[in-house]
Formats: C-alpha cells, structure tokens, sequence
C-alpha cells in the first residue's frame, strides 16, 4: 500500500484547490488528468469517510488558507483512513490505485522523477538520529569510515 500520508496530502490539495476556485484564484493551466486524479481520489475517501469530522476539519483548515492541514488533523485524517484500510480490503486496493494514478499524472505533467504534488508545503522528519526524505538512495547513518592515508 502507497503511504497513507500520500494521500492525506492529495486529499488537502484537493480541497486547496477547491477553495482557490472558489476564491476565484485558481491558477489559470490546470492540468486536467492531474485534476480528475485529485477529484476521484477525494471522492472516495469521502465515500469511505463520510461525515468523519476529521475530513471536515481538513476541508475547513484549506477553506481557511492554510497552506497545509494542521498536525492533528493531518493525524486524525490518517488514523481514520489505516483504520478503514484495515477493514476494507477492496477500499484498501481502490486508494492504493487511485494514489499510484495521481504519482503517475505528477510525473507525466512534469514532476521530476516520481516527485507528487501537494498542494501545500510538504513536511519530512527525521528523528533520533534517523535520515528522512520523500525518497532517498543508499543511506549511511553509521560514523564515517576513518580516512585511510590516501584519504586524508
């Protein structure tokens, strides 16, 4: 399953870019396969989700301008869909294909290298000594190797 964070992130885009064309400032080139990915995506994690108030509290947070949902409520919208996943298997395969499509249409519209678009500011911890990124190589987290003699 593509991260479930992943999607949190598409679904507050979407409703970013909702309320930007409401506002009347959406930007003028949308990409439409982009558009219909993030419209089908938000559709069915709100069929899933229904009137869960952290979905509504996510929509609210991006009617309200924020650049990006709030910590809790990005937690809450997480937690209610791994808990659904949980439990439904088909929803589970139907938001994995729905995530998997909208990378595809990010990279297809320019997105380097299966880079995916959040409409929002977009943040990555690390912790305890840990190494964090949207995607990474070969990291090493260990002490360096001490330079031999043709090193230093």
């Amino acid at each position: 399953m593509v991260g479930i964070e992943i999607a949190v992130g598409y679904v507050f885009a979407w409703a970013v870019r909702k309320a930007k064309r409401v506002a009347g400032r959406a930007d003028g080139e949308v990409d439409r396969a982009l558009d219909a990915g993030m419209d089908r995506l938000h559709e069915l994690v709100g069929r899933k989700l229904g009137e869960d108030p952290a979905l509504r509290r996510l929509d609210e947070e991006a009617a309200a301008g924020q650049e990006q949902p709030s910590e809790r409520t990005r937690r809450r919208v997480q937690d209610a869909l791994e808990e659904a996943v949980e439990q439904d298997a088909g929803f589970a395969e139907a938001l994995d294909r729905a995530v998997k499509e909208l990378q595809a249409a990010s990279r297809a519209t320019g997105g380097a290298g299966g880079g995916v678009a959040v409409g929002g500011n977009v943040e990555i911890r690390a912790d305890h000594g840990s190494a964090a990124a949207w995607q990474m190589g070969d990291v090493n987290l260990g002490n360096p190797p001490h330079p031999g003699p043709h090193q230093a």
